[in-house]
């Protein structure tokens, strides 16, 4: 359906039922009316979602790569747990905090993971509904988790873990989408190690928090994504108001999620692929 004229409005209702949640019957009752049929819709909807059957592009038993799961108490009482992979000849040693989507820590993200680590860094990728039992398999039953999260208390999470690997090495931040916004927060509130932050497609703050960005932020933002477009271009405009080191790209005809290679109908190969190499340099400058 990639020629369908169809296809845009599509997109524009699956991303605003799973970001801004609403009645399923509705949803899928307007994707019925879209696409012809019950069985055209579902076929649709497939399409647009990410796919957990989709192969990765790394391995997960890539031999050049040690990889483990990471447990560590982010305060009294509240556990924490990451997926951490790392090359086995050494790189630049500096860790970049992987923030996954709103559908929690999933194959997809630890793939992801193991990109950054390929690059040469110590990739972590954390599981921020650990507190709530962790990640389960059905994604929408992670994002009903992800939409009852304390949101201070996440954040506190996400600082304890740029802590835990910045001891002794300097430390990014990456995310998509809730971990784009999460990776935005983070960039406002600060932590101990943290030296840049890459924001893929997530809702910014408020501009009047943009003067207290701690550290270099690179924005990306798809020229279709309307709904993100409308918070991150003011916080982009306030950053620049306020002196502060950033970059916003923008990727003309790329949609919400077009990082998501497991997503056929809105991956972007040509807009990932430069989002990717920017954001490579970008920790190589800051991180070293």
């Amino acid at each position: 359906m990639t020629e369908d004229p169809r296809r845009q409005e599509a997109i524009k209702l699956y991303d605003a039922w799973t970001h801004e949640g609403g009645d399923r019957r509705a949803f899928l009752a307007r994707m019925t009316a879209l696409a012809g049929s019950a069985a055209a819709a579902e076929a649709l909807i497939a399409a647009i979602a990410p796919s957990a059957a989709a192969a990765s592009v790394v391995p997960d038993d890539d031999p050049r790569l040690a990889t483990a799961m990471v447990d560590w108490a982010s305060a009294p009482g509240r556990s924490m747990r990451a997926y951490v992979a790392e090359p086995k000849a050494g790189g630049s040693r500096a860790a970049v905090i992987v923030i996954h989507e709103n559908r929690g820590l999933n194959a997809h993200i630890r793939d992801v993971a193991r990109r950054v680590a390929l690059a040469g860094h110590v990739a972590v990728a954390p599981d921020f509904l650990a507190p709530m039992g962790g990640t389960p398999e059905d994604a929408d039953r992670a994002r009903e988790m992800i939409g009852a999260l304390d949101l201070a208390a996440t954040l506190r999470d996400g600082q304890s873990a740029i802590a835990r690997w910045g001891a002794t090495r300097p430390v990014g931040v990456t995310g998509f989408c809730w971990g784009g916004a999460m990776v935005n927060r983070l960039a406002v509130a600060g932590a101990p190690g943290l030296k840049a932050a890459v924001s893929y497609y997530g809702p910014a703050p408020d501009p009047a928090e943009a003067a207290k960005v701690t550290v270099p932020l690179m924005l990306h933002l798809p020229e279709l994504d309307t709904r993100v477009a409308t918070t991150v271009r003011p916080f982009a405009a306030a950053l620049a108001a306020a002196g502060k080191p950033h970059v916003l790209h923008e990727y003309p005809g790329a949609n919400h999620a077009f990082n998501n290679d497991t997503s056929a109908e809105r991956y972007d190969a040509g807009a990932a692929a430069l989002a990717w190499d920017r954001t490579l340099a970008f920790f190589k400058r800051h991180l070293g």
